[in-house]
Order: C-alpha cells, then structure tokens, then sequence
C-alpha cells in the first residue's frame, strides 16, 4: 500500500480507508483493534495464537506453594500473572506470600496486570524484551533464588544469562500457546480476495510470527503490498529468519507504541 498525504479531515483519523489484520489471542486483541478502529482502521481479528493450560501445573504449584525459597519472581507476560493467579487462588495461598519477593515485570501491560492484583512490582527494564530484563537484574541476583513463570515456549535469554550472572532460577510453565487451526481457512480467505485482503499484518510476538506461517502452510497467497507490522526487534527478527520483511517496527515495545509506528508509517 502505498503511503498517502496527511489531509486536514484525516487528522483526527489517520488509518481511514486502512485494512488491519490483527492477530493476536481472542481474549487479547481487543485493546489492539480499539485503538486502530479509533483512529479509523477497519480492522480484522484472526488469531494466530490461542492460549491454554499446560498440561500439568505440577511444577508451577510446587514452586508456588514453596515461595518463601525464592527471594525474585519474573513475570514475562499478563498471561503468565493471569495463570499464577489462577493457580494461587486454586490452591487458597494468599497473595501476601508474595510480599517478600522482589518482583519483575517485563513491560507496562504485564506490571499493571500485577498491579490490578494488590501487588507491587519492583523492576520494569526500560525495554520490554529479555535482554533488557538481565541487564537490569545482572547485579542485583547473584547468589538469589529466582523464579520465572512464563510459557511452555520461550526464549532462553532470561534463565541462560541470570544462571551465568550467579542466581539460581527456577523455569516454571504457566500456560502454552498452540496454532488455532480454526484460523486457517479464514486467513487464506481473507488473503485471497483484493477487496478484504489488509493492507497491514500486525505481529505481536515471535509466536504469532511463527504460527501465521504454520496457518499459511502451503497456500500460495499473494502477499505483495501487504505490510507487515512487528511490536519489537525481537518480532522483527523472527521475521526476518522465516524470511519475510519488516515494513514497520515499534519504537516502543507496546500496543500503544505499535499502533503509532503504524500511524507514521502509513501517513508520512
């Protein structure tokens, strides 16, 4: 799609006429559309990622109801904190067994997620990916006990550098991310007809990257012209490796920082 002068009538509404694909889980994509429709995008929800339970909470309740062993709790993302809670409430441990630790948070959504919770967060980086996270915590965990709920599938960036940093870290899934394969037929639909195809493919983690080409398989879509949108360099990266373009990247780590870098792109 090709960029379009800014007119005074679209100042208040700058991705009219803009088709967004937004693909992030069902119970999530909403404050993503909100904010696209609101300045004036018709935006389309097909999830590339759906989030479920593992299959045991074995270790995630062991370690939950041995808190007081852990002197750090990392949390990487709100599907992590809304699966702790879960599980805490499961097991009827109160949250003030959580007083002792020092927490961290990887971004904005996930320390409000705690937050919303009665808990205090410690440690936000001040960029919303791994690397950032060790560096903030490198000398603050030697000779810690540290505990990292998050998904099945994960990078190894957090666990790897803190346990050369000298704190001892314990990985503990909270909950899984699987391909919806009911996605499948509604993407390549939506891909194949000019008039419904998006002009913009948003990307909010490594795994939606990996399962929008899972959905895709074989099916030959014409993708040119479509942008594809990533909330960070480590998106961006996926991307690239599975050999497709980044037209647009967030500045800043977030939904909010997503939806102005495509704003920017599309209006320049």
């Amino acid at each position: 799609m090709k960029s379009r002068p800014v007119r005074s009538s679209q100042a208040r509404r700058p991705l009219s006429g803009v088709r967004v694909l937004v693909g992030r889980a069902r119970h999530q994509a909403s404050a993503l559309s909100r904010e696209l429709r609101k300045l004036g995008a018709t935006v389309l929800e097909i999830p590339f990622i759906e989030i479920r339970m593992p299959r045991s909470f074995e270790f995630l309740d062991s370690a939950l109801m041995n808190l007081d062993d852990y002197d750090w709790l990392i949390l990487t993302s709100v599907n992590g904190v809304e699966a702790m809670c879960e599980r805490l409430a499961k097991l009827r441990l109160p949250k003030t067994g959580l007083k002792h630790l020092n927490i961290a948070a990887i971004g904005p959504a996930t320390k409000k997620a705690i937050e919303e919770r009665g808990i205090e967060v410690d440690v936000v980086p001040k960029e919303y990916v791994a690397e950032s996270v060790v560096r903030s915590l490198r000398r603050r965990v030697k000779g810690k006990r540290v505990l990292l709920v998050r998904a099945k599938v994960a990078r190894d960036v957090i666990p790897r550098e803190l346990r050369k940093a000298g704190a001892h870290v314990d990985v503990v899934e909270a909950y899984e991310t699987i391909v919806p394969n009911s996605s499948r037929s509604r993407l390549r639909s939506s891909l194949g007809k000019p008039r419904r195809a998006p002009h913009v493919i948003t990307f909010t983690s490594s795994s939606t990257v990996r399962n929008f080409v899972a959905l895709l398989g074989s099916y030959s879509a014409k993708l040119d012209g479509i942008r594809f949108a990533s909330i960070g360099p480590v998106t961006s990266s996926t991307l690239r490796e599975l050999g497709w373009r980044v037209h647009i990247e967030a500045k800043e780590f977030t939904i909010p920082g997503l939806v102005e870098a495509i704003c920017v792109s599309l209006t320049r």
